[in-house]
Parts: C-alpha cells; sequence; structure tokens
C-alpha cells in the first residue's frame, strides 16, 4: 500500500519549511531512513530522511514552502497507482503548497511581484541571445535557496545559465557567479545613491527575533584578563600529540568553561516563563559566523571530553555550518555560549544573551601586553574575556565567581582535568 510522505515538524513551532531540492527523482527505489529531499527551516537546510521503502511514485511539491502536515510525495510499489488525498475544497496538495500562506503574514503580492519581474528579466535575455534559464512562458527556473543566496549577495539570476534539471539555477550556479564577479573588474551598474533591499532570510528573521528577545533582558557585563602563557604551551603541546585534530584555543576555553560551569551551576541555567532551569551537564555552543548568518552549534557534555575529542567535534560542526549541513539538533540544548573573535584582531567586545541561556562569554584576541612582574616591566600574552549575565537569574557575584574560577583553571589547565 502507498504511503503517503508529509512534511515533518523537526522542531518546537514549525510551522512550515521550503524545500529546497530533491535527493531522488520519481521512479527511484528509496530506502528507509536514506535521505530523500533537502529542507529549509528557521534554523537550518537539512536532509530529511524517507519514512518508508519503496518505489518514489509521485512528487507532490517539487519545491517551495509547504505547511506541516502537507503531503508531499507518495512511496510504494513499482506499477501501483500514486493517489494524493485532495482538500475538502477539491485542491491537491500541490495547489495547496503553492498557494499556502508564508509563517510572517502573507507575502502574496511580493512573491508575485518577484515573478513578475522574475519574467521579465527572462523575457528581455531571451530576446537579446536567448540565454537565460527561463521556461517557453518566460518564468525564470530558479530554486528557492538560489533565489535566497541571489538576494542577499545581489547576484542577478537573469544573467546565469541554470546548471540543474531542465536549465534550473542552483545555488552551485550563484555561488560560482558571484566569485566571478568579485575576480573581474569592480564597475558601477547601480545609479548613483541606490539602494539595496535585501530581504531577510529565515535564518536572519530568526536571529533577529532572538536578539530582540535578549535585548529585553536585564545584563551586566563582568570582565577579566587572563594569562595565556600557559593555555598557548598547553595547546602547542596538544598539537604535537594529536596533529589530525589540531586542538586550538578556543578547544581549550571550551574544556576549561564546561569545568568552571560544573562548579558555578548558576551559570550553565535558562530562564524561562519566570523559573530557573539549572542544567546538570555543560553543553557549550560555539557560535559560527556561516555563509547564511550566525549560528551555534553545541558541543553536548563538554566536562566529559578531552581536549582532543572537543577539538574533533568542533571542526566537524563548525565545518557543517560552514557547509551550511547543520542539522536541527545541532543547534539545540545548548546551556552556555562562546563567541569568540579574537581570530579577527578584537582585543575585546560584549557579547549579546544567548536566550534562553542565562550567561554568554565572549572571547578577544591573545596580545602581548605589558605588566609587572617582580617589579619588573615584562611582556606576557593575555587575553581578555567578557561575560554577559541576565541578572534575572545570576546575580554579580554568582557571576564573578564563575570568571575567578574560569581564571584560575585557564592559567593552569591541568586544575581542570
Amino acid at each position: 500500500m502507498a504511503t503517503e510522505i508529509k512534511l515533518p515538524r523537526l522542531g518546537q513551532g514549525m510551522e512550515s519549511g521550503t524545500i529546497v531540492k530533491w535527493l531522488k527523482s520519481e521512479g527511484e527505489q528509496v530506502e528507509k531512513g536514506e535521505p530523500l529531499y533537502e529542507l529549509d527551516t528557521d534554523k537550518v537546510t537539512q536532509e530529511v530522511e524517507a519514512d518508508a521503502s519503496g518505489v518514489l511514485l509521485k512528487i507532490a511539491v517539487e519545491e517551495g514552502e509547504v505547511p506541516v502536515g502537507r503531503t508531499i510525495a507518495v512511496i510504494g510499489e513499482q506499477g501501483e497507482e500514486a493517489e494524493i488525498a485532495e482538500s475538502p475544497d477539491g485542491d491537491s496538495a500541490r495547489a495547496q503548497a503553492e498557494d499556502a500562506p508564508e509563517e510572517e503574514g502573507s507575502r502574496a503580492p511580493a512573491r508575485e511581484a518577484e515573478r513578475e519581474e522574475g519574467r521579465r528579466r527572462a523575457a528581455e535575455t531571451q530576446q537579446g541571445n536567448g540565454t537565460s534559464s527561463a521556461s517557453a512562458e518566460g518564468r525564470l527556473k530558479a530554486s528557492p535557496l538560489a533565489r535566497r543566496i541571489a538576494r542577499e549577495r545581489g547576484v542577478d539570476l537573469a544573467q546565469l545559465r541554470g546548471t540543474g534539471p531542465d536549465g534550473r539555477i542552483v545555488a552551485e550556479d550563484v555561488e560560482r557567479a558571484e566569485k566571478e564577479q568579485a575576480a573581474a573588474p569592480a564597475v558601477a551598474t547601480s545609479a548613483p545613491g541606490e539602494v539595496e533591499v535585501r530581504q531577510l532570510s529565515s535564518v536572519r528573521r530568526t536571529i533577529a527575533r532572538r536578539l530582540t528577545e535578549a535585548w529585553q533582558a536585564p545584563v551586566f557585563q563582568l570582565t577579566v584578563t587572563i594569562d595565556m602563557k600557559q593555555p598557548l604551551a598547553v595547546v602547542e603541546r596538544l598539537r604535537e600529540l594529536h596533529p589530525e585534530q589540531r586542538p586550538t584555543v578556543t578547544d581549550l576555553l571550551t574544556r576549561v568553561t564546561a569545568a568552571a560551569l560544573m562548579r558555578h551551576r548558576d551559570v550553565n541555567a535558562h530562564y524561562v516563563d519566570d523559573e530557573i532551569r539549572v542544567y546538570p551537564t555543560a553543553n557549550v555552543g560555539i557560535a559560527v559566523a556561516a555563509p547564511q548568518g550566525l549560528v551555534v552549534p553545541v558541543i553536548r557534555s563538554a566536562e566529559r571530553l578531552t581536549i582532543a575529542e572537543i577539538a574533533r567535534a568542533r571542526a566537524d560542526v563548525v565545518g557543517r555550518a560552514r557547509d551550511n549541513k547543520l542539522r536541527r539538533e545541532d543547534l539545540e540544548e545548548g546551556t552556555f555560549t562562546i563567541s569568540n573573535l579574537g581570530m579577527f584582531g578584537i582585543e575585546q567586545f560584549i557579547a549579546v544573551l544567548n536566550p534562553p541561556q542565562v550567561a554568554i562569554l565572549a572571547v578577544g584576541s591573545t596580545e602581548d601586553r605589558v605588566v609587572v612582574r617582580d617589579g619588573a616591566f615584562t611582556a606576557v600574552p593575555t587575553l581578555t574575556a567578557t561575560l554577559t549575565c541576565d541578572h534575572r537569574a545570576v546575580d554579580g557575584a554568582a557571576g564573578a565567581q564563575f570568571l575567578q574560577t574560569l581564571k584560575a583553571l585557564l592559567e593552569q589547565p591541568a586544575l581542570a582535568l
């Protein structure tokens, strides 16, 4: 019997998702648990696995935004009839998906304007040299992810030749065009004073919403300066012992921070619905500047891992974040966040809370600074760390004690083991 594949709810609060592309074609054999399609949510773009084994009889929604629970495909036996139940008003699932309102109010007028602009550009290109990725009707064919990347990076889709199915423009085409434009001599093509308008991506909308929530919290900051002579020596030795992982200062800092959180559990907490939830393990998030926006993949139970194990886990999630391959579970259940801008030469900064977490650590670069030791001036490599706390859950003394422990453990890493 045929199985209808419905759009799953991949997290609390998810109401819809955008199908980016199918990894299988109609008529292909599919095994249960095998990646079936790519789905763009408000957090990540991830591969979704098939719910059943069989032949992909029908794809009901090729691409675009779909409400949770909508039938998007049918899997069954070869030759079996692929029937999709119609809605009460007689429209098919495909039509409903195409006409479904977007999560933040209907954007049909904007979407129609975008379609019209695509038709106009495609028609102009066809008349010029016939190299556009337009259909016979003049509609520009591009995946939603390609359109989003093009909007964010200022790439004109009408000038691209698609390499996807039926000449469709895919994300790789846009990224390739962007690199070619960057390599070519800069040419002023816009009118003087013209304003560029960029629509928020789903990830950027989530960032905006969460940081607005964070700004409403009563926060305070505490700063310490840490002697990095011993930590740098430890990292250098670890790299000799684990050349395949190549541990970094961030890895050592993650391990030491996790140890400090276990000694000061008030800081390892969430503030939710007028209650404080204190966690028994340190799930440390690492802020990563990914192409789609700031994301915070989580290293779970960091206090139980060696520095080499943390280095391996960190390299994995950071790499997948930059390749836009994070899974939703990579971003969930974090209890504390580290934001490190030291690699950009930033000496000190204040990080914004990552709600519902009650604290975040901002780490600057390691710089040689002159200090007084035994009555003489000497240069010492130092690092500045600033802790931002939600005063509703963490008092000043508790935050100060946490930083005091963090400083002691980082300056003498053996104490954290």
